[in-house]
């Protein structure tokens, strides 16, 4: 029952259902017009418009032996009567004399999968010219509209289910994600507090190159994790928080940030110009994330013997810091998608991470009020980040 409660209430959905019975009745002068459900044991009736008092209602079942619509069902083929007292086949028939009507006509409704669904029907105790190109054209219409109306339905169902399911595996990614970051921060953490005091020892030469690899990757880790719930928190509807503070010592976190990635890049030069003549309203934790990702980036993607520049400065109302680093241009494609989560473009096999850490950058980036804005030619890229000093 549950099935056919599912196949009126998709009939129902059907906003020209109504119309469609009303023109029925009105073309046909037929004063009954219904769209049936009929399966193998039973015909219910999903609309219907009733000028004759003939007494069913969307809902209302008839014994199905006792229907023309079951013999329908198995030979599949409309059947017309003008008049039963004038018809071969139907003059002796228990249906119409049962419930009590002269005219009739009954076409199938088949779904696009060959799957009979029921009868769009009308019927009349008086006779009516129906047997005609005009009135079956009508029908064969009419029937094939209601199937192509459930083929859709039937679809939009079944895209509904799919995207409900896709959001549940989603949100427990993310979950997991956000789980997983969590739990591998304080190892990390641990791993490096141990590296470093590693280096404040006296140690030969191949311990102290094991422990600068330990910390060197403990540096990775650590910021591959904080991106992971970043994405994470943005993902579960957190979004990045801020905690600012209106006179961060933003030049003190920068050189921070530079010394702790000269650490992981010992090979790669860093040339760094401060002018912040004023005080950065910022989220200082936040502006050393992003910096770090944006520096990151050009370490990783740079040429390996020209040295990355920056340049940050404070004044007229806006805070910026410029990464500039020399090397291929970006490809259009990779730029329409750079600031996407898991976007990485064109990978070298030295090339590690994620794909999260520009997506996080812009992130910071938008919950500053700022932007970050990309000029890439043949020669070298520019990440700029901007945004606008406020005093609170």
């Amino acid at each position: 029952m549950n099935n056919i409660q599912a196949d009126i209430d998709a009939i129902c959905q059907i906003d020209a259902i109504a119309s469609i019975l009303e023109v029925i009745c009105r073309t046909t002068k037929m004063g009954f017009a219904a769209v049936a459900r009929v399966t193998d044991t039973k015909w219910v009736a999903c609309a219907v418009r009733d000028e004759i008092n003939f007494g069913l209602k969307p809902g209302g079942e008839l014994k199905l032996e006792t229907t023309i619509c079951n013999e329908i069902r198995q030979h599949r083929q409309a059947v017309i009567i003008d008049n039963v007292a004038e018809s071969k086949c139907f003059a002796d028939h228990h249906t119409p004399a049962m419930y009590g009507f002269k005219s009739y006509i009954s076409i199938p409704i088949t779904k696009k999968n060959g799957e009979f669904f029921g009868t769009l029907c009308a019927l009349d105790p008086k006779p009516a010219q129906l047997n005609n190109t005009e009135i079956i054209g009508m029908f064969n219409l009419f029937a094939d509209l209601i199937s192509l109306h459930l083929d859709a339905l039937e679809q939009l169902t079944i895209s509904e289910s799919k995207l409900l399911e896709e959001r549940k595996t989603a949100e427990l990614r993310d979950q997991f994600i956000a789980i997983l970051g969590h739990d591998l921060r304080n190892p990390v953490a641990a791993v490096l507090n141990v590296a470093q005091l590693l280096l404040r020892m006296p140690l030969d030469d191949r311990t102290k190159r094991l422990a600068n690899i330990l910390q060197d990757a403990s540096y990775r880790m650590k910021g591959l994790i904080e991106n992971i719930l970043d994405f994470a928190r943005g993902r579960l509807g957190e979004g990045i928080q801020l905690n600012r503070n209106e006179n961060e010592p933003v030049e003190k976190i920068l050189n921070q940030i530079i010394d702790e990635l000269k650490v992981a890049w010992p090979n790669k030069a860093i040339e760094a110009t401060f002018e912040l003549t004023c005080s950065v309203n910022c989220d200082g934790r936040r502006i050393a994330q992003l910096f770090s990702n944006l520096l990151a980036n050009a370490l990783s993607h740079g040429t390996k013997d020209e040295p990355v520049s920056v340049f940050a400065r404070s004044g007229n109302g806006e805070f910026s810091i410029c990464i500039t680093n020399a090397g291929k241009q970006i490809p259009d494609a990779v730029m329409k998608r750079l600031f996407q989560p898991f976007s990485r473009g064109e990978i070298a096999p030295e090339q590690q991470g994620l794909g999260l850490g520009l997506y996080i950058a812009s992130e910071i980036a938008r919950v500053h009020e700022g932007t970050i804005v990309v000029n890439s030619t043949d020669k070298e890229t520019c990440f700029t980040f901007k945004m606008p000093l406020k005093t609170e």
